[in-house]
């Protein structure tokens, strides 16, 4: 990963600015949750571009009672009866929530469109509805952002190769992700927490109380004749 002026960004110093941020969206989620706030977040974009990874190093130091990631399994048959915002409605944020949807609506736009998985009807009509539902959203309080992230052919064409011929590595980073997907996971978590005004909330300091030791039982007794997993490592 490099710096803003290309050049190589250090591990040691990735991780101070990664935890700088991540103490950001701790002050982005008080604030939310302190103001009753309402926020959805909108992932898109190509396959193994590295949504689900951005998403992680999001929620990763943060409360899942605020920060909400979804990401929808493909349609049940009594959903595909539904209107077809509708299974999407469920899952906005109510008060001190922020949603991160993992794909969203825009299944239709994309995938769905592309694939024959609906009718042009209904793709015309979902672009003539986006705007009128993404508007009553706005205007009924919920602050929507939206990312897309994209990557190249060659690119894409190596990682899905790697997932295809490895499959430990379909579901972790290899030497050769981690420099490019963790300069975007700096770039939008700073935009995200810049994106959702807020300020910082002064926390009185918590200090830990001493045990009583009234009617204690002894822990080490307890243990005795229980069965325990093997110390392999």
């Amino acid at each position: 990963m490099k710096n803003s002026n290309g050049t190589p960004l250090k591990r040691k110093k990735y991780e101070t600015e990664l935890r700088k941020l991540q103490a950001g969206l701790c002050q982005v989620q008080e604030w939310v949750k302190h103001k009753g706030l309402r926020v959805v977040v909108i992932f898109e974009g190509r396959d193994a571009a590295g949504k689900g990874g951005t998403i992680k190093a999001i929620t990763e130091r943060v409360s899942p009672r605020v920060f909400r990631p979804v990401a929808l399994p493909a349609p049940s048959d009594r959903e595909k009866s539904m209107i077809y915002f509708q299974r999407y409605m469920s899952h906005l944020p109510a008060a001190g929530e922020i949603v991160i949807f993992d794909r969203s609506w825009y299944n239709r736009a994309g995938v769905e469109h592309v694939m024959g998985f609906c009718s042009k009807e209904e793709y015309r009509r979902f672009l003539d509805l986006t705007p009128v539902v993404e508007k009553y959203l706005v205007d009924g309080g919920v602050q929507l952002i939206k990312f897309w992230l994209e990557v190249g052919d060659k690119e894409q064409k190596r990682r899905f190769e790697a997932r295809i011929n490895d499959p430990i590595r379909q579901w972790k980073l290899s030497s050769m992700d981690l420099p490019s997907r963790s300069k975007w996971w700096l770039n939008c978590i700073a935009h995200l927490v810049s994106l959702i005004p807020h300020k910082k909330l002064s926390q009185s300091k918590v200090k830990l109380s001493k045990r009583s030791m009234k009617g204690a039982y002894d822990d080490q007794a307890a243990l005795k004749g229980r069965k325990f997993v093997p110390e392999k490592y």
